[in-house]
């Protein structure tokens, strides 16, 4: 099992903004979002460390199955709160940074690999390609560190349970976890990082940020919706996710019902000006009688693309009394993923408390957004 935290609890204070820094807008979703997204095809529990009166703000962003906690007063405090909710069962922990939001799903995935392999820490990082100086209180240059060796160290940062939990308990302070563990003589593994997952700080950082999205002018995004009922048919399983869910009660409709793939559909159609779901695939056709959720967003994709477009991310939030979504999160966003040849996907889930048709559990929703930007 893998563990992931995201230490969002950070102020706007240096970005001038005044509201925290993980709700920033970046493209078409907050820095905490797109974090969330990064991690979380790899991560089969996340715990967000919230600013002080934003967490409920923050749950509704990210879902009803990911841990919020109120996070510390520094960054290593938050990190320990966070530890103290990792289940007992997790055997790596990654910490990441809401700052780092367009860290790449990739980059999570190498991490873990590395830990795989053996490795107790795994951090990734860049090389350092200007020159530094070591200057002392007088500013005054004492020497030059040789550039060669040094690398510009980002999240997500891996560890062993074990050994993440051993370094915490000694309750320092540092301004990555890698140090915690160096401090206890334990070896550091550095793997290659990447541009694009740069530390958003100011103004200018959320200028580079948007470069690697595309300008504002080649976005489009889409909102889609889809709803189904519970079936009364006992041999119908339930399609959700691009996934089989066993000992679930399937849902109705004339393909397999996966409303979280419809409204993944409905949202990439909405932003590429091609319609809805119902347009492009209606009840009338024949040939989608049955069809499942992949081939749906395979073809969607398809027609995206024809647009001239290319798919950034895709969002979608289950809203539903059941299944529990978070054990398959992962496999889920696997699934929607390899349907969409390899776009970046985050899911998530919530429920109503009781209200409207899934509250009373007579059936699911979803939501999803999309963002597209020009081939």
């Amino acid at each position: 099992m893998i563990a992931a935290i995201i230490a969002a609890a950070g102020s706007g204070e240096r970005f001038g903004a005044s509201i925290p820094k993980a709700l920033i807008q970046l493209g078409d979703r907050t820095l905490i979002e797109h974090a969330v997204s990064s991690i979380s095809s790899v991560a089969d529990q996340i715990i967000v460390t919230a600013p002080s009166g934003y967490e409920k703000e923050i749950q509704i962003l990210v879902g009803d199955g990911i841990t919020v906690v109120t996070g510390g007063a520094t960054r290593s405090e938050s990190v320990r709160i966070g530890l103290s909710k990792v289940s007992a069962g997790a055997e790596y922990v990654l910490i990441h940074d809401a700052a780092r939001a367009l860290a790449s799903p990739d980059l999570a995935k190498r991490v873990v690999a590395a830990l795989k392999n053996g490795d107790v820490a795994v951090i990734p990082g860049l090389a350092q390609t200007d020159t530094v100086k070591i200057v002392d209180d007088s500013g005054i240059v004492s020497s030059t560190p040789d550039r060669a060796t040094m690398r510009r160290v980002q999240t997500p940062q891996g560890f062993t349970h074990e050994l993440i939990s051993q370094a915490h308990a000694q309750s320092g302070e540092a301004t990555d976890d890698a140090a915690l563990v160096e401090s206890l003589g334990k070896p550091v593994r550095v793997i290659d990082g990447e541009e694009r997952a740069i530390k958003i700080t100011t103004p200018a950082d959320l200028s580079i940020a948007l470069s690697y999205l595309g300008s504002a002018s080649e976005f489009r995004s889409g909102v889609g919706v889809d709803a189904h009922a519970f079936t009364a048919d006992k041999n119908r399983k339930l399609s959700l996710a691009g996934l089989i869910w066993e000992d679930e009660i399937g849902l109705d409709g004339h393909s397999d019902g996966d409303v979280a793939s419809h409204a993944i559909c409905d949202a990439l159609l909405s932003a590429a000006d091609l319609g809805d779901l119902g347009s492009n695939f209606g009840v009338a056709e024949a040939k989608y009688e049955g069809a499942t959720g992949a081939q749906m967003l395979s073809e969607s994709l398809t027609k995206v693309k024809n647009a001239g477009f290319k798919i950034e991310n895709v969002s979608v939030q289950i809203v539903g009394n059941r299944p529990k979504i978070a054990p398959r999160r992962a496999e889920a966003i696997s699934a929607l993923s390899k349907a969409l040849s390899g776009a970046k996907v985050s899911v998530s889930a919530t429920s109503t408390d009781g209200l409207g048709f899934t509250g009373e559990g007579k059936g699911l929703s979803a939501i999803a957004t999309a963002l597209l930007v020009s081939a």
